[in-house]
């Protein structure tokens, strides 16, 4: 969720392509109620700025590629409490979606200069390049990619001075819990940078209880 530039219209979602029959690997640390914390770089070309920014995942169902979840951005300049917004993400199975996003304003082009950024894609490449990554086994890779979209702000209006008219591209460790993610938006400084790392507190961990989702 960065700084607004300009607005622009939400572009036309494209379901994602169904194709072969694998699935990412079960993981405890990607499951409902597990939540994570670090921070956002939203440096610009002016300054250098980062965010704290917690994630909780609502909702998860390896079977269709989906989950859900919230994001909390604190000590964001512009704001007088936290900004907290829903998101669903898209889990790169190969079944129900491939590496190349298809929508939201994301080229084949600029689908690789994102997932390039992780080394844990580097070995995927050359196969991704020849059909996406449709052919691909990922059930036993030790890492899961994925899309998150913010859907809605949860408790500040949209004239807040931040847009979610982007996307994250994601990588999550299974070995660790760790995500690292890169924000795309046309109108939005490049490759701002998301880190978090498992807080293992699961559903006893903090709770968005005090906000009404819609």
């Amino acid at each position: 969720m960065p700084v607004r530039v300009t607005e622009s219209s939400t572009p036309s979602q494209v379901s994602g392509t169904n194709s072969g029959d694998t699935s990412p690997p079960a993981c405890t640390l990607l499951s409902v109620g597990q939540t994570f914390s670090g921070t956002q770089n939203v440096s610009s070309l002016q300054k250098e700025e980062a965010w704290r920014v917690n994630v909780r995942i609502q909702g998860c169902d390896l079977e269709y590629g989906y989950l859900c979840g919230t994001m909390e951005a604190l000590n964001v300049p512009m704001a007088d409490t936290p900004v907290v917004t829903f998101w669903e993400g898209e889990i790169v199975d190969t079944k129900n979606y491939t590496f190349y996003t298809g929508k939201w304003e994301a080229s084949p082009e600029d689908d690789k200069r994102h997932w390039t950024k992780f080394p844990s894609f580097s070995p995927l490449l050359s196969q991704v390049e020849v059909d996406g990554g449709k052919s691909l086994d990922l059930s036993n890779y030790p890492y899961i990619f994925m899309r998150w979209k913010e859907q809605y702000f949860v408790n500040v209006g949209t004239d807040c001075g931040l847009t979610i008219a982007g996307f994250y591209y994601v990588c999550f460790s299974c070995s660790d819990g760790s995500i690292s993610g890169f924000y795309y938006d046309p109108n939005s400084s490049p490759f701002q940078k998301l880190e978090l790392k498992s807080t293992n507190e699961g559903r006893s961990g903090y709770s968005f209880s005090s906000y009404e989702l819609q």
